[in-house]
């Protein structure tokens, strides 16, 4: 990451014109002073320098430059006058010499060549947000628009219109409807160190890919974003509220919450007013000071699970946080006397990356003292049974109790969220590491019959074989 050096992989000039080409590097101390190079390629394999940090190669002194802006991390190089023999594989990198950090790429003259867009240089911190606009291409509205990263030998596709999205950026990347002018927009939040690299954006249709734009992504690891969690559990019928935060001396035209699914990300409400009609009477949004929003989404359902970005817009800029939203059923219930439901459990919140949201749950579901599990007929006798005892034989005249068929009592493994209930006293559930298996009344009082039943015939063909026995040896006796 600290070495990473990111820049077009073909350029395309037409002959006298000129080319300019971006190379992207990390900003450390180390590469800000270090010498920046422009070499080719000859056909022996050796690069030959042909402009670096105070040197010009002779051959072509006055039609080409070299500047660099060590804060933004790039050095850019221009050649004029360009001619056919300038064809070939160019190095742009940094180091004492042309075998250090760098990359390669093609430089092919044409007589009449299009014009080509220059590298766009996005920068982010790390947990934080970035906005990509692809500019203008075909204004075509079935036309697919594609994000994909660049590698040696392909353009791996991340994310694009039609619904797919990359698992490494599930719920973390939008690509917006387009313009009447046939620009978008790529959100990314919460970027991580392996997002940073060189991408191409742009649309796709019948007769292929239409001029795409190359855009350089840096992530600054130093970030100033407080750590947040990212993940939130709730149970159904409850609710959950969360706050929303930005910048406090930012002016945004839009501060929204909006449900993220397969690359795109539907408006719920925003704090103009607006609110989804599926959602009216369970969602609200108010703003406490002027850094932060609260969100509160009451009467929970199993199909709110899912992903949701906050965020504000200000202009062509967006900046969005996710949030994803666990929902659990509830943890008992009572329903036919003699049953019992299955507790389910709740898995612990993953330490995710820091995000900007703060959370908190409201109306979390109990269960109370006294709460029956199952019905015990009356002179039954119930044993408690401790982690690993072994169940031995049955005492005569110890009475099983009945358990409905079917009943299934659940686990509460250790580590459990605390947003799930905590079972009070008189409430049957079982200790971590501990399982109940299923278990059936018919089974439990056929297993004592079945026993004595053989029992009885055992001893009843003993007794006939032992009086045959006798029989016989009385008549060989005679």
């Amino acid at each position: 990451v600290s070495s990473s050096l990111h820049g077009s992989r073909f350029l395309t000039g037409g002959l006298g014109g000129s080319i300019t080409h971006q190379c992207f590097y990390s900003t450390t101390p180390a590469n800000k002073h270090q010498r920046k190079y422009w070499c080719k390629i000859a056909a022996n394999g050796v690069c030959y320098t042909i402009i670096a940090s105070r040197f010009i190669s002779s051959e072509y002194r006055g039609r080409v430059a070299l500047g660099d802006v060590p804060q933004n991390g790039t050095f850019t190089v221009t050649m004029t006058g360009l001619r056919s023999s300038d064809s070939g594989t160019y190095r742009c990198g940094i180091g004492s010499t042309n075998e250090g950090l760098y990359i390669s790429l093609n430089l092919t003259v044409l007589e009449d060549a299009p014009v080509s867009r220059p590298t766009q240089l996005i920068q982010g911190e790390l947990h934080g947000s970035v906005t990509v606009l692809c500019p203008s291409g075909d204004t075509q509205r079935d036309q697919n628009r594609f994000w994909c990263k660049v590698g040696r030998s392909s353009c791996t596709l991340m994310a694009s219109s039609d619904g797919f999205v990359n698992r490494r950026y599930q719920g973390r990347i939008v690509i917006s409807s387009q313009e009447s002018s046939g620009a978008f927009k790529v959100l990314i939040n919460d970027l991580k160190k392996e997002d940073l690299g060189l991408y191409l954006c742009g649309t796709q249709g019948l007769r292929g890919q239409k001029s795409p734009q190359e855009v350089v992504l840096q992530v600054a690891t130093a970030s100033t974003l407080p750590r947040r969690p990212k993940f939130l559990s709730a149970t159904v019928g409850g609710s959950v509220s969360f706050q929303c935060h930005h910048d406090p001396k930012g002016t945004y035209e839009k501060k929204y919450l909006c449900r993220w699914e397969a690359g795109s990300c539907q408006v719920l409400l925003d704090h103009k007013g607006f609110v989804l009609e599926s959602y009216r009477g369970r969602i609200q949004m108010s703003s406490s000071d002027p850094g932060s929003s609260t969100v509160v989404l009451r009467q929970l359902r199993e199909e709110d699970e899912g992903w949701y970005w906050c965020g504000a817009s200000s202009g062509h800029a967006e900046l969005t946080a996710p949030l994803k939203l666990l929902i659990h059923k509830e943890t008992c219930s009572s329903r036919d006397p003699g049953t019992s439901t299955r507790v389910r459990p709740t898995a612990p919140s993953p330490a995710a990356p820091s995000t900007a949201w703060h959370r908190s749950v409201a109306g979390m579901g109990s269960v109370t003292q006294d709460t029956t599990m199952g019905s015990v007929t009356q002179d039954t006798r119930v044993g408690s049974v401790t982690q690993d005892t072994t169940m031995g034989t049955v005492p005569k005249g110890t009475t099983m109790g009945a358990v409905p068929r079917d009943t299934r009592m659940g686990t509460v493994t250790q580590g459990s969220s605390s947003l799930l209930p905590t079972a009070t006293p008189g409430t049957s559930a079982t200790s971590p590491g501990e399982t109940f298996q299923e278990s059936s009344s018919g089974e439990q009082l056929l297993l004592p019959v079945v026993l004595a039943a053989l029992l009885l015939l055992i001893c009843i063909t003993i007794t006939i074989l032992t009086l045959a026995k006798i029989k016989l040896q009385k008549q060989t006796g005679k």
